[in-house]
Order: C-alpha cells, then structure tokens, then sequence
C-alpha cells in the first residue's frame, strides 16, 4: 500500500500538465477578492530535491520540466507555470521541484486557506518537517491531515468560503482508486455543486484508466474541460505511463483557450517519440 513515494516521479512530464493546470486554475481563483479554500487529497512531501535519491532514481524530471526549463517563448500557460518552479531554483541549475500544496501556497492571500491529506506516515512526515519551514503564514493557512483524502474530503465539504478548489490525484497503484476517484467527485458535487473538482489520471493500459474519464464526462455537470498529454506509444509490454490526463469540473472560464494555445507547444516539447498528441474537449453552459 505504501510504496509509492511521490519524489520518484517529481516533474515528470505528468506533474507538468497536472500543476500548470492548477497554477492557472488558482491565478484565476485570485481574480476575486473572495477568499477560497484548496482541498488536496494526496499532497504528497511537498517539496522534492531532483538530485536526491529518490527523484534521482530514474530522473522522470528530465523528459518533464527539465525540458521547458531552457525552452524560450513559452505560451502563457506554460510560462506562468516554469516561472513558478524558477522560484524554487536560483540561478540556472533545476535542484528543486514543488508539488502541489507548495504551488498551491504560493497562490494563496492572506484569508485563503489550504487542506492537505496524505496517508502515507513517512511522506506525511516530512510534509510537516517542510511546512514547518515555510513560517508562520503558511502554518497559519495549512492544516494536514494523516489520513484518506477521498474520504476526509468530505467533512470539508462545502468550505466556509464557498469558494474552493479539489485536487484528486492519488497513484492509482491500487486500482480501487480509479472507482474511489469517481465517487469523490460524486461526493463532493453532492455537497458543494459550484466547486471546481481538478482530477489527474495517468494513461495506462488498464481498463479502469479508459472508463474513468468516460464515467466523469458523464456526470450531469454543466461545465467540464478535459484535457490529456500522450507522450510516447504504449509500451509493448503493457506496462509504463505513456501519458495522463486532467479532468476539470467547473473550469475556468479562462482555462480552455489557455490550453489551446499551450497543448502543441507542450505535446512538441515533451514529445518521447512520434506518437506523441493530446486531446482536449470541454463542455460549456
């Protein structure tokens, strides 16, 4: 159950659709001066050293971020996002890669608040060793919660605020997390029909990971945007992520023509071989 850690993929070319999706998701979420509350699942250490063991393992970053890090005149969405990582990275070495929750507190204004579940007992650990470094403003915004995020997600649901944003992005090493994913967001629409609800999926050859985005852009939403990276052909061994994809209930408005002029760019960039494409499909009240 515990053996995936989130630093052996940090800024993979996953991550790297995942997060620019969520910065402009967020960046839009500030354009009212409302507060808002931000709901991660499965946040993960927080904070990732690239040349570290564990993200050093295979070094996924390289065929990800590490490509968009020397790349000039990037469209908005994606220049918005590297100039985010630039910030963990003085100078022009790429040493460190933010997950979710630390792009998250970078959005985040001084009412706006930030809940972050993980399960896992070492990565939970040293989420709170980090955290704690940030200072008292971001201890003040964040509360962590060693616990299952598809089900403590609830309890938070609607949030004071009535403004907020969920992100669901467990591994899917347990393949129960593909029908837990789609119950979440059953959930959390039941109890908060307005949020925006952003799930990531990895592209894989196994059923669960075709009928997950089939069964969300099924749900009766009046708004969804989906959008998916495929970077190289599907191993012959059927193993491997040659892709993922993020589904967005209640996008904003802003999001889908930032994807459109973003997606070949970054299909280009990422490109492992010439079977690389994406998709991108949105629905609009």
């Amino acid at each position: 159950m515990f053996s995936y850690r989130h630093a052996f993929h940090a800024g993979n070319h996953a991550d790297v659709l995942k997060h620019a999706v969520l910065v402009h998701s967020l960046d839009y979420l500030n354009r009212k001066d409302a507060p808002y509350w931000v709901v991660d699942t499965h946040a993960g250490a927080g904070l990732y050293a690239l040349d570290g063991e564990w993200a050093g393992k295979n070094a996924e970053f390289e065929d990800g971020i590490g490509r968009l890090w020397q790349s000039d005149g990037l469209p908005p969405l994606l220049h918005e996002y590297v100039q985010r990582i630039r910030r963990y990275n003085p100078g022009q070495r790429l040493r460190h890669y933010p997950g979710s929750p630390w792009l998250t507190l970078d959005s985040l204004r001084e009412r706006d608040r930030l809940r972050l579940f993980e399960m896992h007992p070492t990565e939970s650990e040293v989420l709170v060793k980090n955290l704690e470094q940030l200072g008292r403003t971001a201890l003040r915004q964040t509360t962590i919660y060693g616990a299952d995020g598809f089900e403590g997600m609830k309890a938070l649901l609607p949030p004071p605020t009535r403004r907020g944003l969920v992100l669901i992005d467990p591994s899917y090493e347990d393949k129960q997390d593909y029908k837990r994913t789609l119950n979440a967001v059953k959930e959390g629409l039941k109890r908060f029909a307005t949020g925006t609800y952003a799930v990531w999926y990895p592209l894989v050859q196994r059923r669960e990971a075709t009928e997950l985005p089939r069964h969300l852009e099924s749900l009766p939403v009046k708004n969804w945007l989906h959008v998916t990276l495929t970077v190289k052909k599907p191993s012959g061994d059927g193993f491997g992520l040659h892709g993922s994809g993020m589904y967005v209930v209640n996008p904003p408005w802003t999001l889908h023509a930032a994807l459109q002029e973003a997606m070949p760019a970054l299909t280009r960039l990422l490109a492992q071989d010439d079977r690389a494409s994406f998709t991108l499909q949105h629905r609009a009240a």
